[in-house]
């Protein structure tokens, strides 16, 4: 490496004054430990308590949808939302293989099949055009229904993900779901704080699920949350997330087989001073990119990802790409080596031996991220 990237991780280390900086650290002070105070003085600690409604109150209104559902974290809300969307066993989901792992077992959960698609270097998210084209050669419409003609299966499903917190094409997407009569569910586990033309992102899906965990640019500690518009949704995902169980004062009775996946009202509570910081947190995240555009002009064959036209990004990971004369684990071991916690993008799904047989298109553009995308350290400046 030249003395332009140690110089680059100098100032990373000087801007944190660490001499190892973390990808991305949780910020908390006096408000958090407020309220889980209060919630612990309560000894409603567990699923139930005021600070889960609260902040499920909060989060619907910040994200602009009429309900949120919080759960225990973003996997077990994208299951759910999958589920109550109409996903079916044996049912094909249209996915990025460019994904956390996440988004692939929460469609095998169901006993239905990942079906792994390209990406834009535009968005880091699902190509629209692309997959159009894509449907078009394997697909077949029969009552009003999409079958894929090489394996007979259903694809019911599309799960875009907002990649590092940016917003896929999403009207793009729209178009094709309508063409096609596939359900949308966003998988926004990376966005809460980013918009796609002036909506929040997990807004236009049927249904959309939401991650807390502690690196996300807000935490619950470990949580997650699934958020639509349609109230007969919230209620199912609502009763299915709490065992199934039928309201009754003392009885115990179970209508069908649920999951216990409701988050704590001690996460709640965390959660809730967290959402109140949002507007700041992503400020400060806009300010590092600002840094780092700065700093990363003097590094030649090296792009800043920066938010899409028509998008405003909570720039939850700062993101480089690399051209062809950089070795990414090359980069990747000089920045840790240097104590700049530097990680490259998930192993694509369909190179993963439990997917490896899944259905999939092209992943040209998928391949060629695989091998120049590193996250840099991420968190906040400073602490609010």
């Amino acid at each position: 490496m030249n003395t332009q990237w140690l110089k680059f991780a100098d100032n990373v280390k000087q801007l944190y004054g660490k001499e190892f900086v973390p990808l991305h650290e949780p910020t908390f002070n006096d408000k958090e430990v407020e309220y889980v105070t209060d919630c612990v003085k309560t000894g409603w600690v567990s699923s139930v308590g005021a600070y889960v409604n609260r902040f499920e109150e909060d989060l619907a209104k910040y994200v602009g949808v009429k309900r949120a559902v919080a759960v225990v974290n973003g996997t077990a809300a994208l299951h759910i939302a999958l589920k109550v969307a109409g996903v079916k066993a044996e049912d094909e989901v249209l996915m990025p293989s460019l994904t956390f792992i996440a988004t692939a077992n929460a469609v095998s959960y169901l006993g239905a099949v990942p079906h792994f698609i390209d990406v834009s270097f535009n968005t880091l998210g699902v190509d629209a055009d692309k997959l159009k084209i894509y449907l078009k050669q394997i697909g077949k419409l029969q009552n009003n229904q999409l079958y894929n003609r090489e394996t007979g299966r259903r694809i019911s499903a599309l799960v875009p993900m907002h990649t590092f917190g940016h917003a896929v094409d999403v009207e793009g997407l729209l178009q094709v779901c309508e063409m096609y009569n596939l359900t949308l569910v966003e998988d926004a586990a990376e966005s809460l704080g980013s918009y796609y033309n002036g909506k929040h992102t997990g807004c236009f899906g049927k249904v959309s699920a939401l991650s807390f965990n502690g690196n996300k640019i807000m935490t619950t500690g470990g949580g997650g949350a699934i958020v639509t518009n349609d109230d007969a949704i919230a209620d199912y995902a609502k009763h299915l997330t709490t065992t199934a169980k039928v309201p009754h004062r003392w009885k115990y009775e179970h209508d069908e087989i649920g999951f216990n996946y409701r988050m704590p009202n001690l996460n709640a509570a965390l959660g809730c001073a967290q959402l109140e910081k949002m507007p700041m947190f992503i400020q400060q995240k806009r300010e590092l990119t600002e840094q780092y555009e700065q700093w990363l002009v003097n590094l030649d064959g090296v792009h800043l990802f920066k938010e899409p036209a028509n998008t405003r990004s909570n720039y939850w990971l700062q993101t480089i790409l690399l051209d062809e004369r950089f070795n990414r684990d090359e980069v990747l071991d000089f920045l840790n080596e240097q104590g700049v916690m530097s990680r490259p993008i998930w192993t694509p799904m369909h190179h993963l031996a439990i997917y490896q047989n899944c259905p999939k298109s092209d992943l040209s553009v998928t391949e060629q991220l695989n091998k120049c995308v590193v996250n840099i350290p991420s968190t906040p400046i400073s602490e609010g």
